[in-house]
């Protein structure tokens, strides 16, 4: 009777859809397009979020230019800008993201993405909750968490020795975003940077990641992840999938 029992639970779970079985959480939009700077990253970022997808049950479609943004965007928990701006979108494809957006879309935007032309897309430097301004050379420095009940600070140290482009920013349409990291100015030179630009320190308050409700959504930012191999770093994919699991469920926050 037991062996029969045995058979019957292994039939029942052979019949069970693959799909069923293997239902992920959650799906992204990652939109990662090669430019000037940002290419060698691509197979690197790819394969880590693979990684990542399979460990946390997430699904992503990976997406290398942007007409996936004329499709049904409503199937992704998040979109993902990965060192791509939202400059790159046609303006009909800005809309559709809009759109998504305002019907309670989510939205990560990583290094890169963050630079777009000032004003050509106001809505999008508001959602992106702060503007370019410049970046001093790559540097070692110091990053500390400012706020520890943020998914995306809990792998992290309380002192993190980090090198990367530590942008400078600025907050023309007054966003109120809520940072999570910190750089400390003290620890790189603010102002090294190449002949005939001019780099000046932010002070005291230097965020590089940060969060903020944007329309009907979340968003998440992180400046940091300049080059290919930050993409194998264990902290700094730690960083990233805390921002991915937040912006995608609305959990893991300490209240």
């Amino acid at each position: 009777m037991r062996n029969k029992v045995g058979a019957l639970i292994a039939l029942m779970a052979l019949s069970v859809p693959a799909a069923v079985q293997a239902e992920d959480q959650y799906k992204l939009l990652v939109l990662a397009i090669p430019n000037k700077y940002h290419y060698e990253y691509i197979p690197i970022a790819r394969d880590s979020l693979e990684h990542l997808g399979k460990l946390h049950d997430f699904s992503f479609t990976w997406a290398n230019n942007t007409s996936v943004f004329d499709g049904d965007l409503s199937q992704y928990a998040a979109v993902m800008f990965l060192n791509t701006p939202g400059e790159e979108l046609t303006p009909a494809q800005r809309a559709r993201f809009e759109e998504y957006m305002r019907a309670g879309g989510n939205a990560i935007v990583v290094h890169r993405a963050l630079i777009t032309p000032p004003g050509e897309w106001a809505w999008y430097e508001k959602m992106v909750g702060r503007s370019f301004v410049i970046h001093p050379m790559v540097q070692t420095a110091v990053v500390t968490p400012t706020d520890k009940g943020f998914p995306a600070t809990y792998g992290l140290p309380d002192r993190w020795v980090w090198t990367d482009e530590y942008y400078v920013t600025a907050n023309p349409y007054k966003v109120t975003i809520h940072p999570v990291l910190n750089v400390e100015e003290s620890s790189y030179d603010p102002t090294k940077i190449w002949p005939g630009q001019v780099a000046k320190p932010m002070g005291r308050e230097h965020p590089v990641a940060w969060y903020h409700a944007y329309e009907k959504g979340r968003v998440f930012v992180t400046t940091l992840g300049h080059n290919g191999e930050m993409y194998r770093d264990p902290r700094y994919l730690d960083h990233l999938m805390g921002g991915i699991y937040w912006t995608a469920t609305g959990r893991g926050q300490l209240p």
